[in-house]
């Protein structure tokens, strides 16, 4: 599993599934707190499945040696 998430995506998907989760537990949303939580964990991971097979990569640089 390589990452395939880059840095302001990975903000982006962070802000957003912080935001969907509070707004889940603040009405009662089981989903939107499922979408935030995915979104929040993508985003601290750095891999996309979707991304994965769609052969997306948005910028995430991996270090060689």
């Amino acid at each position: 599993m390589t990452c395939n998430v880059g840095k302001i995506d990975r903000i982006i998907r962070g802000v957003v599934g912080a935001a969907a989760i509070a707004w889940g537990v603040m009405n009662g949303n089981i989903i939107a707190d499922v979408v935030g939580g995915v979104l929040l964990f993508t985003a601290i991971i750095g891999w996309c499945p979707p991304y994965a097979l769609l052969g997306i990569n948005t910028g995430c640089h991996v270090k060689k040696d």
